[in-house]
């Protein structure tokens, strides 16, 4: 019979718990042979630049992308085409570039900051003028600008924003655009120029149809459609940018772009489709 007030107590307590830490350095050793032994299950990662007049439809768009490809996670940062294009040029680690024009991603190929062989247009969009005054009439755009009720007139900067362009294209080709240059309030890009609107700081604003087709601006105010003939067609396109080029997702989500999915998307966003 062992007598347990010979036991060495303390030596035993040390064998036993060096006998759970070999068990423990197996177990890891055996946990980790097997993760790495399994295959890889890690998310794709896209980052895309996308023009304000995108900041609704590309939810849209990412969604339906989402049900092909559930594996690939995309973030997305929306601005001017123009100041994308300049953060772009300075380093900014985005994948795929989705401009208001294709002007914007031209420059990044000649800039040799994309690769041209993944030009692609997607859309083609629509310019509005919209109001939150009911009593104001938007049947004549040359009416409204006249309109010494109206105070501020918002349109997006036209320097680095392609629906601001239009804008200005348009009231000069009204020959208002006299009457409205000292009314005007200029937005950094077309989301910032429809809160304008939104907010009373404008009577009236140009603004991109998709944003009348969101669920938060819907139903909201007042809109017409600016007629198309009034200034150049905002051809929207995209490009690959260097730093996506080794990013195989940037190439499958360009060619999404085409589909029926996106293209049901863009025509729920008031697009047109584009004569490539």
């Amino acid at each position: 019979m062992l007598d347990i007030s010979t036991v060495d107590w303390s030596a035993f307590r040390r064998r036993a718990i060096a006998s759970t830490i070999v068990i423990i350095r197996m177990k890891l050793i055996w946990l980790g042979l097997l993760f790495f032994s399994l295959p890889s299950f890690a998310a794709d990662k896209l980052s895309i630049a996308a023009a304000a007049n995108l900041v609704y439809a590309v939810d849209a768009l990412n969604s339906e992308f989402k049900k092909l490809e559930p594996g690939t996670d995309v973030v997305v940062v929306t601005g001017a085409s123009g100041s994308l294009v300049a953060q772009i040029k300075n380093g900014a680690p985005f994948d795929l570039f989705l401009a208001a024009d294709v002007e914007y991603p031209r420059q990044l190929i000649k800039l040799g900051a994309a690769d041209a062989s993944t030009f692609t247009k997607f859309a083609i969009g629509r310019l509005v003028i919209w109001t939150m005054r009911p009593e104001l009439k938007l049947d004549s755009i040359e009416a409204v600008v006249r309109d010494p009720g109206v105070r501020k007139i918002a349109i997006a900067n036209p320097h680095t924003a392609p629906y601001g362009k239009a804008a200005h294209e348009a009231l000069t080709r009204l020959e208002v655009w006299a009457d409205a240059e000292s009314k005007i309030v200029v937005g950094e890009n077309i989301t910032q120029t429809a809160q304008f609107v939104e907010t009373g700081n404008a009577d009236v604003g140009f603004v991109a149809m998709s944003l009348m087709r969101s669920p938060t601006i819907k139903e909201r105010g007042y809109w017409r459609e600016v007629p198309a003939d009034l200034y150049a067609p905002i051809e929207q396109g995209a490009v690959v940018t260097n730093h996506g080029a080794a990013n195989a997702a940037a190439k499958r989500y360009l060619a999404f772009l085409g589909s029926p999915e996106a293209r049901a998307v863009f025509a729920r966003f008031g697009y047109r489709s584009p004569q490539n």
